[in-house]
């Protein structure tokens, strides 16, 4: 496996790879990789011919308070975890050498789908992502990119993304990787204490809760240690509102702070 950290390279070696009749697949991270991207690179090995993984912190999804700075980066533990997964690239641009010039004045925006939820708490943070997810699609051409589910609502701007602005890539969303407590895997974890590790379980006894009828807000609010700041049932395509579970198809997603961390996590539910 190679360490590449300029788009010229990346391109190089995808396009002679598709010259030699092989599927690329393409899997997105901002590095510090755990089981949850283990087993998209995994899944990418199994389908695709060349797997790339990218490892860059993007700095346009941060806001001014959030933890850029602090967010957790070790790139030889990365290298080493995708290699194991079955990853034939990695590609680990400088900061520089996607925005040359700083912020780029050209940004994309997903109308709609960004509104609600983590765009409402997060002003900024999906025009960020997308915008670097098209650079990425530009830079690896046509192939299957590979999204955890966890990211429910991230997933399906980028499926939007590429289907509006015609890149030629196939959006695969992957299911949740959890804990063996239903903790969903996220780098963030990384900065839970051990108290705050149990109670962050929450969230996925909330959506438990939620998917039988339940209150998630109420079982949020008996953590001590948790703090909500949404829970929603959804469409599980457009995420508009929705007002009950059992009778539609429905997403369930939730957001709580965990000590000083915030998490995510959702759900999938059908009709009883």
């Amino acid at each position: 496996m190679r360490v590449l950290d300029r788009i010229d390279a990346v391109r190089k070696e995808l396009d002679t790879a598709r010259s030699r009749g092989q599927t690329v697949g393409l899997v997105p991270t901002m590095g510090a990789l755990h089981a949850g991207h283990r087993s998209l690179i995994e899944r990418s090995a199994a389908e695709c011919d060349v797997t790339v993984v990218t490892v860059f912190v993007n700095p346009l999804q941060f806001g001014p308070s959030e933890d850029l700075a602090s967010y957790p980066r070790d790139l030889a533990e990365d290298v080493a975890l995708a290699a194991e997964a079955g990853a034939d690239l990695v590609f680990a641009p400088p900061a520089d050498e996607m925005f040359p010039a700083g912020p780029p004045p050209t940004t994309v925006t997903v109308a709609g789908l960004t509104e609600g939820l983590e765009g409402a708490t997060r002003p900024g943070h999906f025009a960020g992502v997308a915008t670097v997810v098209a650079k990425l699609f530009a830079i690896a051409g046509p192939c299957r990119a590979y999204f955890g589910e966890k990211d429910y609502q991230q997933l399906l701007v980028v499926r939007r993304l590429a289907a509006d602005l015609s890149f030629p890539v196939d959006v695969v969303g992957c299911p949740t990787v959890r804990e063996p407590d239903g903790l969903a895997l996220s780098s963030r974890n990384a900065y839970l204490s051990a108290d705050e590790r149990r109670a962050a379980t929450v969230l996925y006894r909330a959506l438990q809760a939620g998917a039988e009828g339940g209150s998630m807000a109420e079982v949020v609010a008996a953590e001590p240690l948790a703090r909500l700041d949404y829970a929603a049932v959804c469409d599980p395509e457009t995420l508009a509102p929705l007002d009950g579970v059992l009778a539609h198809p429905a997403r369930l997603l939730i957001a709580a702070w965990i000590g000083r961390t915030r998490l995510i996590d959702n759900l999938g539910v059908e009709p009883a």
